[in-house]
């Protein structure tokens, strides 16, 4: 019996017993559709956060130390003069973008309505910097930053509890932020917490108005020139800070790097992990579909024992008995892989149609296929079918003619 003849058995095999058929192969439908859509799953969530933060990968946040130098003094803050070295290419060549802010809780309060709101004093690229949209009107512009103007833009939260009209009617409107009246040129769109109870004015309005007029900055937000520089400008950072704070042990520093691209490349590491753990536990019932199609050939071999004997005092091999059993068991296998990936893709699909119904922010969640999941799936799946399928096959080549033909 060659190859072709023995699927051709099989699948005859398989037409005669079409519900036992089906309930064996569904342990291996669900293990490969679970397989197929957890790992979709996970993937869509990859890509969803990996495309809001990619943009952001080349970032490194400067804060001052919280607490007193184990060894030394009091921290020293950061100040426009860090910042200005910080903007010089010779030193710092892997620096395109240096963004001071300073940054504080206050209250901002209308007639009506007050709340306490994170108020940034910045430049006019802190909106570009950070990878934020605008949902009404404008972001100030480097006149406005220059002359100190009383201008702010809102983030949704704040617009939203200050003003029933939402963010729509908030335009040219004005707040009071510390006793001082300020007028909204912009809302920032909805991009999660703390982004939403911000309030962001130019840094020269933030010193002259609410915070006073020292030079102290809390914060600086250094844009590397690519995500592959972002080590170089690290070291470029950490090298100049160093030298203008005077500090030589580096366990004594004053300041605290945070790079977005570690802990970006620690998520992407901690996700992938637990996608493939997800799958894994997903594969367990093709395990138990394995046992399945081990109990189904098992019952086989005992029901066909006539058959084989017949075959065998006809001629067939020991070779051939074995072939026949094992083709039978890796096609149960493989239609039920087949079926599952059918299953798995289709719901996958389905996910993705009804997560893009409710708007852009769950379009972004949007389960995606992997091709290396659906061939590793059906893979497994056959692989379960043949080792599933030796020992009955085994066992039926195993018998003899003589006992064979008197079983009963």
């Amino acid at each position: 019996m060659n190859l072709g003849e023995g699927v051709r058995v099989a699948l005859r095999g398989l037409r005669a017993y079409r519900l036992r058929s089906a309930l064996t192969m569904l342990g291996i439908i669900i293990g490969v559709a679970a397989v197929i859509v957890l790992v979709a799953i996970g993937n869509g969530v990859h890509q969803a956060i990996n495309g809001y933060l990619e943009p952001l990968a080349n970032q490194i946040i400067i804060v001052p130390s919280t607490s007193n130098v184990p060894g030394g003094g009091a921290p020293k803050d950061l100040r426009d003069a860090d910042v200005a070295a910080l903007q010089q290419p010779q030193l710092a060549p892997d620096v395109a973008t240096v963004i001071p802010a300073i940054i504080a809780q206050t209250l901002a309060e209308t007639d009506l309505n007050n709340f306490r709101a994170t108020v940034t004093g910045t430049t006019e690229r802190w909106l570009e910097v950070n990878n934020w949209d605008l949902q009404a009107s404008s972001f100030f512009n480097e006149t406005q930053a220059r002359s100190a103007s009383r201008v702010v833009v809102l983030g949704a939260a704040v617009a939203t509890t200050l003003f029933e009209d939402g963010p729509a009617g908030t335009l040219n409107r004005t707040i009071r932020i510390n006793r001082q009246t300020f007028r909204i040129i912009g809302v920032i769109q909805f991009v999660g917490e703390p982004g939403d109870n911000t309030v962001v004015m130019p840094l020269a309005s933030a010193r002259r108005y609410v915070f006073g007029g020292s030079d102290k900055i809390n914060q600086i937000i250094v844009q590397a020139t690519g995500r592959a520089a972002v080590p170089a400008a690290e070291d470029q950072v950490i090298r100049i800070l160093s030298d203008r704070h005077r500090i030589t042990d580096p366990a004594k520093r004053d300041f605290e790097i945070q790079s977005l691209r570690s802990r970006l490349d620690t998520f992407n590491k901690v996700m992938s992990g637990l996608t493939m753990f997800t799958a894994s536990v997903a594969a367990i019932s093709l395990a138990v579909g394995g046992l399945g199609i081990l109990n189904i050939m098992l019952v086989s071999v005992t029901e066909r024992t006539r058959e084989i004997g017949i075959r065998k005092a006809i001629g067939a091999t020991r070779r051939a008995v074995l072939q026949q059993f094992l083709i039978e068991s890796t096609v149960l296998a493989g239609v039920g892989g087949f079926i599952g990936i059918l299953v798995g893709v289709s719901l996958s699909v389905l996910a993705g149609v009804i997560a893009r119904s409710f708007g852009p922010t769950f379009a972004a969640l949007a389960p995606a296929v992997s091709i290396p999941s659906v061939v590793l799936s059906f893979t497994v799946s056959l692989a379960i079918g043949l080792i599933a399928g030796c020992y009955p096959a085994n066992r039926a080549a195993r018998l003899h003619p003589a006992e064979a033909l008197r079983y009963e």
